[in-house]
């Protein structure tokens, strides 16, 4: 029976010397610290190929902005009935600029048409300006900083307001928003 215990300890293998020092300690926090260096890096090239840029460059960058001109009313003599004016308070928007943080202060004053009666007007254009603020908010968030320079493109931003306004506010009825003027315009 003495031989049979002694054939078993033989059979184990010879004991695996176990590593100690500095470097036992140290390595695997280096396969760790760069296991996690490789998947950062991978992931912040990952979210610059793919993900930073908007709708709005993508498409500015696929093919050059052609000029818009405000729609031409076909009737000049509709618009002698002027109407009355309704004041927005400020609104403060960030930009859609990728890596900087850029923004615009913007007061409105709407021209409403004569048409709309200015008491029954006013309580429903104070009752929806939390929408119209809203909606503002919405649009001026889409724009770069190169959709807000030059005359062209401030008109073409009053008429897009003015029909967000007007969609919003009568969806299926004639619209009575006739203007969007620029009270105060600063971009910071």
């Amino acid at each position: 029976m003495a031989e049979q215990k002694t054939e078993k300890t033989q059979d184990a293998g010879p004991p695996i010397p176990e590593k100690s020092g500095p470097m036992a300690k140290i390595l695997p926090l280096l396969i760790v610290g760069g296991v996690v260096v490789v998947f950062a890096s991978a992931g912040f090239l990952v979210g610059r190929l793919f993900g930073t840029r908007g709708q709005a460059q993508t498409a500015a960058a696929a093919q050059p902005a052609e000029p818009q001109t405000p729609p031409v009313d076909p009737d000049p003599a509709a618009n002698k009935d002027e109407g009355w004016f309704f004041e927005l308070e400020p609104v403060v928007v960030n930009l859609n600029e990728p890596g900087v943080t850029r923004y615009v202060r913007i007061s409105l004053t709407l021209e409403v048409a004569s048409s709309w009666v200015q008491e029954e007007a006013k309580l429903v254009l104070d009752q929806k300006k939390p929408l119209l603020k809203h909606w503002l908010t919405l649009y001026l968030s889409n724009q770069t900083i190169e959709d807000t320079r030059g005359k062209t493109n401030l008109v073409r931003m009053q008429s897009n307001i003015s029909d967000i306004f007007n969609q919003g506010l009568f969806p299926n009825g004639q619209p009575r928003v006739m203007n969007v003027l620029f009270k105060e315009f600063a971009i910071q």
